[in-house]
Formats: C-alpha cells, structure tokens, sequence
C-alpha cells in the first residue's frame, strides 16, 4: 500500500481511538487587573513583597494598541530533528498552509508555543491543537498552559512528549488546527499547519 492510501474507515477507526473524554465543568474566577492586585491588602508587607515578587514591582505602561497576549513562534523540539523545526507566527500566518514540517515516524517530539503577555494578567491559557487527515478530523488535544501576569521577557510552553505516528498507513500528510485561547474564550491566535510522516527525515 501506498502512501497516503488510508481507508475512510481506518481513519473513523483512529479517530474513536483519540476520542476525549467530556470537558470538567471548571468556572474561572473574576478577573482583576493588575493595578487593582497591587492595591489589594497594600498595608501588609509580607503579601505585599510576594504579590511584587510574582508580578514586578510596577506595570509598566504597554502600547494599548498591542495585544494583551502576543503568540510569537511555534517549535517542534525533536532531539533527533536535522534542522530546527520552527514557526514564525508573527508573519504571514496563511503561507503555512503551502508548507510542511517533515518528521521522521516514530520519533518522540515536544511542541513549544512562545508568548508575551503585554498589560493585564491572563488567566487559564490553554493550547488546542485538532488533526485532520484528508479532511476527517482524527484527534484533538487540549494543554493547560495556565494564568501568566504581564512581563518584558517572553515565556514558553512546553507540550508533554508525544510520539509521533509510524506505519504505512501512519505516513503521509497531516493538516494540524492549532488555537491559543483562554478561561474567557479570547482567540489569541489560531493558525493552520502541516505535518508530513515520513520513513525517514530525508524520503
């Protein structure tokens, strides 16, 4: 069998396969800027010191017309990986469609998602990411990023390993729905990419 001639019905089979369980019925807390943090409790110096230890000893002023989170760039963290494997995502998000990472069957990756959280504190970040093979969508995994206070540096999130897909059936390519978003359902960024299985990095 060729590659990329997997059955509707071997991917319905992989896709029951991933299938995820029912989402926790989780509320956020109401959300506080974080001029309104630092006023909170200001007599007391030892809350005051640790609330100054988490978010800085002031905000600095951001330009308003940036984005309170600022997704910058997508990696795929793979030991065994040729080149680095990396996604500008302050460029030209739709160029992404008419390329595609190359990863070799089998191999154990991480991705890694760098941000900047700019002004007000953003809570309960979460990385989406659904799969799709020609057209059927056969897996969908949710990360918790979790709550970040505005910085100068940008942080980064790591993925747990995944293992990527191995077997005739398993190469070919893999259209990939990525969405940073949060507790209030903010869309930070989504962006549409590709992944091609291969036998080996160079086929």
């Amino acid at each position: 069998m060729a590659e990329d001639e997997v059955t509707p019905e071997q991917l319905a089979a992989i896709a029951a396969e991933n299938e995820e369980p029912e989402p926790v019925n989780y509320k956020p807390p109401a959300q506080k800027s974080v001029k309104e943090i630092q006023e909170l409790d200001k007599d007391d110096e030892s809350l005051r010191k640790y609330k100054e230890a988490l978010l800085g000893s002031g905000v600095a002023e951001a330009d308003p017309s940036t984005p309170n989170v600022q997704v910058t760039r997508m990696s795929l963290i793979c030991e065994s990986a040729p080149n680095p494997l990396v996604l500008d995502l302050q460029g030209e998000l739709e160029a992404f469609k008419k390329q595609a990472f190359i990863l070799k069957e089998g191999v154990e990756y991480k991705i890694k998602i760098s941000f900047k959280v700019n002004r007000e504190i953003v809570s309960g970040l979460k990385y989406v990411q659904q799969t799709y093979r020609k057209g059927m969508k056969i897996d969908k995994s949710d990360y918790m990023v979790g709550s970040y206070g505005p910085r100068p540096a940008e942080y980064d999130f790591l993925t747990t390993m995944e293992e990527a897909p191995k077997g005739v059936l398993a190469r070919g390519n893999y259209v990939i729905k990525s969405k940073f978003t949060d507790d209030d359902k903010h869309d930070h960024l989504s962006w549409e990419w590709n992944l091609n299985i291969k036998k080996d990095w160079k086929d």
